[in-house]
């Protein structure tokens, strides 16, 4: 009998031990992967050896972790799906390409099919836009070369932005298309306000969002509402330079869904505009808001 208690013992503390060890978050410094933060080395490819060692880590969360430093990227994608909840920890820069048309992909830097997924540390996004905003020319040219946006998300579910800056992107700054139960906090945006196409944010077929606390100034919408957008809550948003929050272009085009279930709770100073030449789309638009204030 006392061998058997014994035996018993000795596997829940087993048990326990590897429970605790393997449900442990794992750091995984980019440093460790060949990345180094010059502002000058393509780091690409030591950023996404990280993430997949990462992304597929068996056992507990795992963290990326982007130390202090100016990390220059041509364009990277992380793809999931990961095995576990995963956080992209940006202490430093990431620092664009100066040439737009290095970047061969709708996003600088891109999440694709990752659940839980947080994006933090307080760090920087620079598009170093400057060098291509006068390469845009989408206002007169319908069949303009669409530059990148610094970072998108695209099929991302139950995840959050906390705390991230973004500085002059190429066109936007944040794209969500086709996420579910995502958080947008403590975000700064920034961009002049004579650049050209340089929304915040852009929302697209997506549900579920809250962007709560951020400070949004660009040269275009802070906050863009695309086709397909359902329960949206935007509260304490602070928007200048920029044209306000806008839900459209509506009616436009075939197959375009429905936006509903927007919750404004801000200012009613920042305006709501509704891109559409669909007079009965526009008046049901503007009364899905409740403005607070």
């Amino acid at each position: 009998m006392a061998s058997r208690f014994l035996i018993l013992y000795v596997s829940s503390l087993f048990l326990f031990f590897y429970l605790a060890v393997s449900s442990k978050e794992t750091i995984f410094d980019v440093r460790n992967y060949g990345a180094r933060g010059d502002g000058d080395r393509d780091n690409a490819v030591a950023f996404a050896k990280t993430w997949g060692e990462a992304c597929h880590r068996s056992h507990g969360s795992a963290t990326v972790y982007i130390p202090p430093g100016i990390f220059y990227l041509r364009q990277v994608t992380f793809m999931g799906p990961c095995k576990n909840s995963i956080t992209f920890m940006i202490k430093g820069t990431l620092l664009a390409p100066k040439n737009p048309y290095v970047i061969k992909q709708d996003q600088w830097i891109t999440f694709l099919y990752v659940d839980n997924l947080t994006v933090t540390g307080g760090g920087l996004l620079d598009g170093q836009g400057s060098h291509s905003w006068p390469l845009n020319d989408c206002q007169k040219n319908r069949k303009c070369h669409a530059l990148a946006m610094n970072m998108g998300f695209s099929f991302v579910k139950y995840s959050k932005i906390d705390g991230l800056r973004s500085v002059n992107s190429k066109m936007g700054h944040f794209n969500f298309f086709m996420v579910e139960d995502f958080n947008v906090t403590g975000v700064t945006i920034n961009a002049p306000k004579d650049s050209p196409n340089t929304d915040g944010i852009k929302i697209g077929r997506s549900k579920n969002m809250h962007i709560h606390n951020v400070t949004i100034g660009t040269g275009d919408d802070c906050i863009a509402i695309l086709d397909g957008t359902t329960n949206l809550d935007i509260s304490e948003v602070r928007c200048g330079p920029g044209h306000g929050i806008s839900v459209g272009s509506l009616g436009g085009n075939k197959g375009e869904k429905d936006v509903k279930g927007l919750t404004k709770t801000l200012s009613s100073s920042i305006n709501i505009i509704v891109r559409t030449d669909n007079v009965i789309v526009r008046e049901t638009m503007l009364l899905m808001f409740r403005l607070k204030t």
